[in-house]
């Protein structure tokens, strides 16, 4: 009686240990996926020329460490300060792709009018697609870039908004990386 409580406590610990070492493995796997620009840091403050003050172009985006079995990515920038980061309201979405092929790895700057090939749009909260750039009412907001790598590639939704892509990606989000930019009206 004694060795099979033995056998069943070292099952029970090997299983323990093998389920921790796939979590230890899927965290290494998350904080390895990585977006960045070359033209703002993490938390940095977005230059004009990416805001309506500006061009209204898209930021340079770049990204590494996807994990394997990656088929497609998803990306949404966001900005939930709206519309004062004092008394935030709502999340504006600012710009919604999806079925970005996982072979692209980054988006030169203004590469929102020049997508890669299969990259389909959705649809933003001023009701169009493409990208729109920060554009505060007051105060300096945050704007969250959100890479997804996905075990799919989603059929063709038309223009989805960012809570019917949220659902589609559901189950098939491999990792996760954010970029954070912040901007201010002069």
């Amino acid at each position: 009686m004694l060795s099979s409580r033995n056998s069943a406590s070292r099952l029970l610990f090997a299983a323990t240990c093998l389920a921790g070492a796939c979590l230890a493995a899927e965290a290494t796997d998350m904080a390895a996926f990585k977006i960045t620009s070359s033209a703002f840091a993490h938390n940095g403050a977005m230059d004009a020329r990416f805001t309506c003050q500006g061009g209204d172009t898209s930021p340079p985006l770049a990204w590494t460490g996807a994990p394997a079995g990656t088929k497609s990515f998803a990306l949404i920038m966001d900005d939930p300060d709206a519309p004062d980061p004092a008394a935030p309201k709502m999340t504006w979405v600012h710009w919604v792709l999806y079925d970005i092929p996982a072979s692209t790895s980054a988006f030169a700057e203004g590469g929102a009018k020049n997508l890669p090939a299969g990259t389909r749009e959705g649809q933003n909260d001023w009701k169009r697609t493409g990208y729109g750039g920060p554009c505060p009412p007051i105060g300096r907001h945050r704007y969250f870039h959100k890479l997804y790598a996905l075990d799919v590639v989603l059929p063709d939704m038309r223009t989805p908004d960012k809570v019917q892509l949220e659902a589609a990606m559901q189950g098939h989000v491999l990792a996760e990386a954010e970029l954070i930019g912040t901007y201010q009206k002069h």
